[in-house]
């Protein structure tokens, strides 16, 4: 997997923070069921308010029966790359949960915070075992809602596309330029103490 080593870090950050990005060349192979399942897991240790954990992680591998369906929900665009990936999983989140107190629902406020934080602890444990994952948002919302079967009090955020990277030869000319890690806003932008400064927009 290509690393980043021009990626300038303001800080001793740790190579499987820096190392990650999300390149769009896979290589056509399936994934060992196992190896899946070790990347989920690692999503299933996340922090959640109150325990909670109103993550879910809906999967599908390539050459399974439900691979073109989940494919299928993609915009054109992404299709175009993702379809040499290995797997695809979509992170979707419970918005409620049920009180204790009261037996009725209560909203989960943090439930798509809490779902991003095991989409990341996904990418890292994937990245560490030399897959490649790149998230994207560019779907179907509503098609992935329904094909997904998930009831009205869940929500989907995202799809992980996972693979073993390919050289960017293997992209349409019109993306291989854009095929290496991106960079980051200074910290200066985007960290404040104290309070927010506007300076950092």
């Amino acid at each position: 997997m290509t690393t980043a080593p021009d990626r300038a870090p303001e800080s001793s950050i740790l190579p499987v923070i820096l190392n990650r990005w999300s390149p769009r060349a896979f290589q056509p192979e399936e994934i060992d069921p196992k190896d899946l399942q070790v990347f989920l897991d690692a999503g299933r240790w996340a922090p959640s308010a109150y325990n909670l954990q109103p993550w879910r992680f809906i999967h599908a591998r390539r050459n399974t029966p439900d691979w073109e369906r989940f494919l299928s929900w993609l915009i054109p665009f992404n299709r175009s790359w993702a379809e040499n990936a290995s797997a695809i999983i979509y992170i979707v989140s419970r918005t409620i949960t049920i009180s204790d107190r009261t037996g009725e629902p209560s909203p989960v406020p943090t439930h798509a915070f809490d779902a991003g934080a095991a989409s990341v602890l996904i990418q890292l444990q994937a990245s560490q075992a030399g897959w490649a994952v790149h998230p994207i948002s560019g779907f179907d919302h509503d098609l992935a809602q329904a094909g997904l079967e998930l009831p009205e009090d869940y929500e989907v955020h995202a799809a992980l596309v996972i693979g073993r990277q390919a050289d960017a030869a293997a992209l349409p000319e019109g993306l291989r330029q854009r095929e290496q890690p991106s960079d980051r806003l200074p910290l200066e932008k985007v960290a404040f103490e104290g309070r927010f400064s506007p300076d950092g927009q």
